[in-house]
């Protein structure tokens, strides 16, 4: 089955729509409990540390991000759509998160001028239009020995049935316009080298982390 990636503004006029209901989505489409502590376990943040989220979205992440850089840590997040951020940037006031800085930006056109020590596509990578531009742009920021994080779905992780397939297919284009046919494991293999994949939800969520060769400082 075919698809295409929407055009951005068409993601952002979805999403602006979407964003007092996301939440929702967690369960419509049968989020694993606990995968997304697992994916900023993955990260090997420590404390006073600095992490960039692409596609950051409502902010879900930031108490899990928070707790593992510390106060003395640093949050980026980016996401295209105002809407999204709005509720990132209450949810962070509201639950005292320090240290966050929000950029509306298009993920493929990434200008961050800080490096980072890891990285994280949470439910993002594949939403984002010029998805392979902004994994690079991201994996360019993260320092020698940091690590870079997708989590997300995909019926290409298991042999999906035709009926699986569409039904994925019909369910992500009638509402967060994902792609679950992309293959960000094997995207971030071609950019990185070595990556480990741990499966979900029975083959229908993955976590792929690669490594950045070096050693990184201290914070």
């Amino acid at each position: 089955m075919s698809w295409e990636t929407p055009e951005l503004p068409e993601i952002q006029r979805r999403y602006r729509w979407v964003a007092p209901i996301y939440p929702l989505f967690n369960i419509v489409f049968g989020l694993p409990p606990g995968i997304r502590k697992k994916a900023v376990e993955r990260l090997g943040l420590l404390a006073g540390g600095s992490v960039l989220e692409v596609g950051c979205g409502t902010g879900r992440n930031f108490p899990l991000l928070a707790n593992a850089v510390g106060p003395e840590g640093h949050i980026f997040g980016v996401d295209a759509t105002r809407e999204m951020l709005e509720r990132a940037e209450l949810l962070a006031k509201r639950r005292k998160i320090p240290n966050v800085t929000l950029r509306l930006e298009d993920a493929a056109e990434l200008t961050l001028d800080k490096t980072v020590d890891a990285a994280l596509f949470s439910l993002s990578y594949s939403v984002i239009p010029g998805e392979k531009d902004a994994l690079a742009k991201a994996w360019a920021l993260v320092r020698p020995g940091g690590r870079l994080v997708i989590m997300d779905a995909s019926v290409e992780r298991r042999h999906s049935g035709r009926l699986l397939r569409r039904s994925a297919a019909a369910l992500s284009r009638a509402t967060v316009l994902g792609n679950p046919f992309k293959k960000g494991w094997e995207d971030l293999k071609a950019l990185a080298g070595d990556v480990e994949v741990q499966d979900f939800g029975r083959g229908l969520y993955f976590i792929a982390t690669a490594s950045k060769a070096g050693r990184q400082a201290s914070p």
